[in-house]
């Protein structure tokens, strides 16, 4: 290269070529890569923060269900026959006693009408239970759960041993607020009041869960299920009164829970003070955790304790720790790996170019044969683009007739693919529409051939009886009834005709509806049925108590009526017994009648119980079709009532059919 040629060192391509290099790997990656992890661990720490809030959630709901299924367990016995029949026949305390122990109550008592405490036999009765907000809004019809604290007296009143389970040691506890205290001995009851007796008395009842460690074990697997959390860290609960934990599966000690320990002040001012939930790490007992407390109010108003659940922060910590390492040592060695061979890749790039200048330069020396057109030469790279011009002209006009072809191509095709996209659609919107329509002709042509196929024997029957009556002339007296039921069931066949082809086309069909005494639907129903009835030995047994009048259409009644009780002798092949009871009942503000069909049959397990109502669901294979109680679901929702059904394998089935009165 002639010396006017010479390229300062700092416009070189081989100065500028390492840079290009070496400041991505060296300074803009390692920026790069430390926004990116501090943006990952606040990210990481913010999903460990939602992760325990829908985890404080969970448990949450738990204690919320476990408060409604108390009020639930009183109200059902509060209306149960068993309750009314030892009411009155002064058996209450052992029958109390029985259930409390069935419902696992730790104490359950009634108050009269009068004021006076029946309590089961092995529980003291409470001195002042009035004073309490739930037992008084049971009082006027409105009951409900709460959490309320029991005193140490009136735990003793109630009994000696719940006293001794609420007291709790308090054990000294680092970051906790400083105390005088010694123990615990108030407790933390789940307390419900229920209004029975058609509101004439009050039905209390309540769960103390001072170091009811079944409880919390229980919330606790439920919130962290096995493998649900990092190896090494470990999920807690805990319930606190106050700043008490009184009941927990937090461990001071390898095998002993931290009963009687404190929370941390900061936690006690947030939760219980300020009355807000605490989202972040705390220190519980020992060691840092990932928490979520939430505070718990009773019934008075007052915040009186705590709902927490964490897990082990450190196992977090560590992980989170060993991926930074990891992506650290990882960068370290990427970069160890990359420098050498971006040089590397930079020097196959630099040289050439330096011997194509070497090249130039000899050309300009004396090499005729050389082409240029560039005086102004600054770098390597200016002086390979004045060596290149010719060649570039030749191929930017190769190019250009490619790209016209190109683009004349591109356009034919996209033109080609326009129209198919839209000869497509055009083909899935047609063939869409062919098979709706192809399917609302079979409904209609199924229908109208089932109402043909059944109207027209109906109405051949129905002809044939009345000329059978008129040929009896007189003699057809004595067989008033036998008419009757015929006439009367060829008139449930034209109804059934009549639902099918509702089913097909709703808005075409509406049933009459008309007021009716349940107890005379359910006497006209029982002929209908009592052919089932004489095949097994079936005990029946009529309490029709009623006195209301509803409203709804009388064979939609029937229907219902005789599906269930169809169901229950089917429920009772060897025989048993089948209880059908009317009774006036008020469901909220509404009133009506609920009428009880109860068997004694093989029962339902959970998993059917809870399908019992779906559409098409049946247990009977081939003899059902699965409609029967999805059909009785509507009819009764339609009048304005409901449906509901407990039953137990081997004990039997009860479907509640509540119907409201006509004002």
């Amino acid at each position: 290269m002639s010396k006017g040629n010479t390229i300062p060192w700092q416009q070189s391509v081989r100065t500028r070529l390492l840079l290009i290099a070496l400041i991505p790997m060296l300074f803009i990656m390692p920026l790069f890569g430390g926004i990116v992890i501090y943006n990952w661990s606040m990210r990481f720490d913010n999903l460990l923060i939602a992760k325990v809030n829908s985890e404080l959630t969970i448990a949450h709901q738990f204690l919320a269900g476990l408060k409604d299924r108390a009020f639930e367990n009183v109200e059902a016995l509060g209306e149960s026959a068993a309750f009314n029949d030892a009411l009155h026949a002064g058996s209450l305390p052992k029958l109390l006693e029985s259930e409390r122990q069935r419902y696992g109550f730790d104490f359950l008592y009634y108050i009269d009408g009068s004021g006076q405490t029946i309590t089961s036999t092995d529980l003291g009765a409470p001195t002042h239970p009035g004073h309490w907000p739930v037992v008084q809004n049971a009082t006027n019809g409105h009951g409900g759960t709460v959490i309320d604290i029991f005193s140490n007296e009136a735990l003793e009143e109630l009994s000696p041993a719940l006293a001794k389970r609420a007291d709790i040691s308090l054990v000294p506890t680092k970051a906790a607020l400083p105390s005088t205290r010694t123990r615990e001995t108030r407790g933390m009851v789940v307390h419900s009041a229920a209004s029975v007796s058609q509101g004439q008395g009050v039905l209390v009842a309540g769960v103390l869960l001072n170091q009811n460690l079944d409880f919390i074990d229980t919330i606790n697997d439920l919130v962290y299920p096995a493998a649900s959390l990092t190896e090494g860290s470990r999920g807690t609960t805990t319930l606190f009164l106050e700043d008490v934990r009184i009941s927990t599966n937090v461990r001071l000690f390898e095998n002993v829970r931290a009963l009687g320990t404190r929370v941390s002040v900061a936690v006690r001012q947030t939760v219980l003070d300020d009355g807000l939930t605490w989202l972040d790490r705390a220190f519980v007992v020992n060691d840092w955790y990932i928490s979520a407390y939430e505070p718990i109010t009773d019934s008075f108003g007052d915040r009186v304790g705590m709902l927490y659940v964490g897990f082990l922060d450190s196992p977090f910590r560590a992980a989170k720790a060993r991926t930074i390492w990891l992506i650290v040592g990882g960068f370290l060695l990427l970069l160890a790996l990359m420098v050498p061979l971006f040089l590397r890749l930079v020097r196959g790039i630099f040289k050439p170019l330096e011997e194509m200048v070497s090249t130039i330069s000899k050309v300009e020396a004396g090499d005729l044969s050389a082409r240029t057109g560039r005086k102004d030469v600054k770098n390597e790279v200016s002086l390979v683009s004045t060596h290149l011009d010719t060649l570039l002209e030749k191929v930017e006009t190769s190019d250009q007739r490619l790209r016209g072809w190109a683009d004349e191509l591109n356009t034919r095709v996209e033109e080609r693919t326009r129209d198919l996209n839209d000869a497509n659609q055009r083909l899935e919107a047609t063939t869409k529409q062919l098979v709706v329509s192809e399917k609302l002709a079979a409904i209609g042509e199924i229908t109208a051939s089932v109402a043909h196929e059944i109207n027209n024997p109906v109405a051949v029957i129905q002809g044939n009886v009345d000329v059978i009556r008129q040929e009896l002339s007189e003699h057809a007296d004595g067989l008033k009834t036998e008419f009757a039921l015929v006439n009367e069931q060829v008139h449930r066949i034209n109804m059934l005709v009549s639902k099918l082809l509702q089913f097909a086309r709703p808005e075409e069909y509406a049933s009459s509806v008309d007021n009716h005494s349940p107890n005379d639907v359910i006497y006209d129903t029982l002929p209908l049925v009592q052919h089932l009835l004489k095949k097994v030995k079936i005990d029946l047994k009529l309490e029709l108590e009623t006195d209301h009048v509803v409203s709804i259409n009388r064979t939609e009644l029937q229907q219902v009526l005789i599906n269930l009780i169809v169901n229950a002798i089917h429920a009772m092949p060897d025989g048993g017994s089948l209880k059908i009871r009317t009774e006036n009942h008020k469901n909220k503000d509404l009133s009506g009648t609920i009428i009880t069909i109860k068997d004694s049959g093989c029962g339902m397990p959970p998993e059917t119980l809870d399908r019992v109502f779906d559409p098409f669901f049946t247990t009977k294979r081939a003899e059902g079709t699965g409609l029967g109680l999805s059909i009785s679901q509507k009819l009764v929702t339609r009048a304005g009532g409901y449906i509901r059904v407990e039953s137990e394998t081997n004990v039997g089935t009860c479907f509640y059919v509540f119907i409201p009165a006509i004002d």
